[in-house]
C-alpha cells in the first residue's frame, strides 16, 4: 500500500480526530485571556517623544553588575520579543546572569515623526539615553546590546561615541547587506525608496510585515496555521501561539526619512562594508572601533544570514572580538529553550570578564 492509500475507516478516524482537536482548540482560543506584551517587572526612568527608557527589576538576591547594559532593539518590531514569557525571556536571563538591564522602547511613530533621521535616532535618542543611565549610576560609560537593526544602530553609535561604551554586543546584526544568500537584500536593491517615502511619508508597518512573511510564505502563512489545530488543543500552547502572533503583527510604522537612509545606505550601498557612511555630520568608519565586541548570530537566520554578521570581524579595529554562533533562526535565538540556556549566560560571563 502506498503512502497515499487510506481505508475509509482511517479517513473517518482522521476527520473525527481533526474535528475534536479543532473544537477543543476553539474553546481554548475563546477562553484565552489578554496576552501581555512583556513579562518582567520594569520601571520607566526616562521618556522623550515616543521613546521610553525602561529599567528591569531582577530577582532578589542576585548581585548585579556595576555597569548596566542598554538593549537597543530594532525599529521594525516591538522589543518585547526579548521578554515574551517567563521561561522564554532573554531579559530575565540577563538579569539572572547578574546584569543590570535597561531597554529603549521606540514606541509607535506617527506623522509627527515623518522627518526623523538616523542622526536623530543614533546621535540623539540613543546618546541621551546613555547620558541618563551614566548619570543614574555615576559612570562614564555603559555596555550596549544591539539587536538586529538595533545592532546596526549600536555599531554606529559605539564607533562615534567610544568613550561612552565599555563593551558592545551585537545580536543577529546585518553588517554586510549584500551577501549572496540575503533574499531581503536582493528584493530591495532595485527599490525606488525615494518614490516610496515621498509618496507614503512614513512606511506602514503592515507593508514591512507582509514583506517579511513573504520571505517564507508557505511556512509563515500556510503551514503554521495548518499545524495550529494540533497546537491549540493545549491551553499553554494556545498562549504561546498567541504571544507570537501578537508580536508578529504588532508592527510600528517607520519614520520616512530614517527608513529612506537605512535602505539606501545600508542595503543598497552597503556602506558599513564599502565605506562612506555618514550619520549626521559624522563619518562612521568601523576600523576605528577599538572596544571589546561580542557578535552573536543564528545559523538558520533567513532575515540576517550568518555571513552578513560574520563580516564584522574583518571590519572593526578591536583586538578583543568574540563570535557566538547559535544553531537556530532569527526568532529562535530569543525564545528557544536552547537559547535561554546559552545566550544570556554567555553574555553575562563575557561582560563579567571585562568589568
Amino acid at each position: 500500500m502506498s503512502s497515499f492509500d487510506y481505508r475509509p475507516d482511517q479517513l473517518i478516524d482522521e476527520l473525527i480526530n481533526f474535528n475534536q482537536n479543532f473544537s477543543k482548540g476553539m474553546k481554548n482560543l475563546l477562553d484565552a485571556e489578554e496576552i501581555s506584551a512583556g513579562v518582567t517587572p520594569r520601571v520607566e526612568v526616562y521618556s522623550e517623544d515616543k521613546l521610553k527608557l525602561y529599567r528591569y527589576q531582577g530577582s532578589a538576591g542576585v548581585v548585579q553588575s556595576k555597569t548596566p547594559v542598554l538593549i537597543v532593539y530594532a525599529l521594525v518590531n516591538r522589543p518585547y520579543m526579548a521578554d515574551i514569557q517567563e521561561d522564554r525571556s532573554t531579559i530575565k536571563g540577563l538579569l539572572d546572569a547578574g546584569q543590570d538591564v535597561y531597554l529603549i522602547d521606540w514606541g509607535y511613530p506617527d506623522r509627527a515623526d515623518r522627518f526623523l533621521t538616523l542622526d536623530d535616532y543614533i546621535n540623539g535618542y540613543i546618546d541621551r539615553c546613555v547620558d541618563v543611565i551614566c548619570e543614574r549610576h555615576d559612570l562614564d560609560n555603559i555596555n550596549i546590546l544591539g539587536i538586529c537593526q538595533g545592532g546596526v544602530f549600536s555599531l554606529c553609535y559605539s564607533t562615534l561615541h567610544q568613550h561612552r561604551v565599555k563593551n558592545l554586543i551585537t545580536m543577529v546584526t546585518p553588517v554586510d547587506c549584500k551577501t549572496p544568500d540575503n533574499m531581503l537584500s536582493h528584493w530591495v536593491q532595485q527599490l525606488d525608496v525615494d518614490l516610496l517615502v515621498d509618496t507614503l511619508g512614513n512606511l506602514p508597518g503592515e507593508m514591512l510585515n507582509w514583506t517579511f512573511l513573504n520571505l517564507k510564505p508557505f511556512q509563515l502563512m500556510g503551514q503554521k496555521y495548518l499545524s495550529m489545530v494540533d497546537i491549540i488543543r493545549d491551553e499553554k500552547n494556545v498562549k504561546n501561539f498567541m504571544r507570537m502572533e501578537k508580536w508578529i503583527f504588532d508592527s510600528p510604522d517607520q519614520a520616512g526619512e530614517a527608513f529612506r537612509q537605512f535602505i539606501k545606505d545600508f542595503f543598497q550601498a552597503n556602506k558599513l562594508v564599502e565605506g562612506g557612511l555618514k550619520i549626521g555630520k559624522f563619518d562612521v568608519d568601523l576600523s576605528t572601533l577599538k572596544i571589546p565586541v561580542l557578535n552573536i548570530f543564528a545559523e538558520q537566520d533567513h532575515l540576517v544570514p550568518p555571513d552578513a554578521s560574520r563580516a564584522l570581524e574583518g571590519l572593526i579595529g578591536s583586538k578583543d572580538y568574540t563570535e557566538l554562533s547559535f544553531p537556530g533562526g532569527h526568532i529562535g535565538i530569543y525564545v528557544s529553550s536552547t537559547a535561554q540556556k546559552t545566550i544570556p549566560p554567555v553574555i553575562g560571563e563575557w561582560l563579567d570578564e571585562r568589568r
